[in-house]
């Protein structure tokens, strides 16, 4: 008897062909890589085919992979990280694709296949700084529009570049460099001989 993981599986690899280029079930979740070349011509197929109808994009996010495994990562760096949901067929499944270019990070935009994608497209640009192709509002949503970096990159300083703090005397907003004291963060103990003994 097949499971229901097994058949979305065999759909999967039925319906996709040599667009699989990576298919894997773990903790009761399937997850497939597809290159970026295909990756707009394979979540049609996902949404569209009959055999899948994956009508929902319930999640998109950015991912950077450069310290992976302890900096042991060998592969390309930046990936965008889909979670489709099948209310047809209730099962779920995440694709992972790979920016081929680790300086500038490009895949396509699925805003023409789930209108949800717009949001999330913009956060992971925002954050990572992958571009989504096709995209036609793609402009920071959570950083300031004159915000410098993205700041969930791992080479991202936590301090960041600019501080901004509001000037009285301006009475405006103003940026100016991170302004922050090294100090020397060394615990105090305090040890008493007969502690918990009487």
């Amino acid at each position: 008897m097949t499971t229901k993981l097994e058949t979305l599986d065999a759909a999967l690899r039925n319906a996709l062909g040599d667009h699989v280029q990576h298919l894997t079930t773990a903790l009761s979740e399937v997850t497939l890589i597809v290159k970026a070349a295909d990756y707009l011509s394979v979540m049609r197929v996902l949404r569209d085919h009959a055999d899948l109808k994956f009508e929902e994009l319930i999640d998109l996010c950015g991912v950077d992979y450069s310290a992976y495994g302890d900096g042991a990562w060998e592969g390309q760096r930046f990936a965008v990280v889909c979670h489709l949901l099948s209310m047809t067929h209730n099962w779920r499944l995440r694709v992972r694709v790979f920016a081929p270019d680790d300086e500038l990070p490009v895949v396509a935009s699925l805003t023409d296949l789930w209108a949800s994608a717009n949001w999330y497209e913009r956060e992971a640009f925002d954050f990572f700084g992958i571009l989504f192709e096709g995209h036609n509002d793609l402009r920071r949503i959570l950083t300031d529009y004159g915000f410098i970096g993205h700041p969930f990159r791992k080479d991202f300083p936590v301090t960041g570049y600019v501080e901004m703090r509001y000037d009285p005397e301006q009475k405006r907003v103003i940026y100016q460099p991170v302004t922050i004291d090294p100090r020397e963060n060394v615990p105090r103990v305090i040890r008493e001989e007969q502690y918990g003994m009487k």
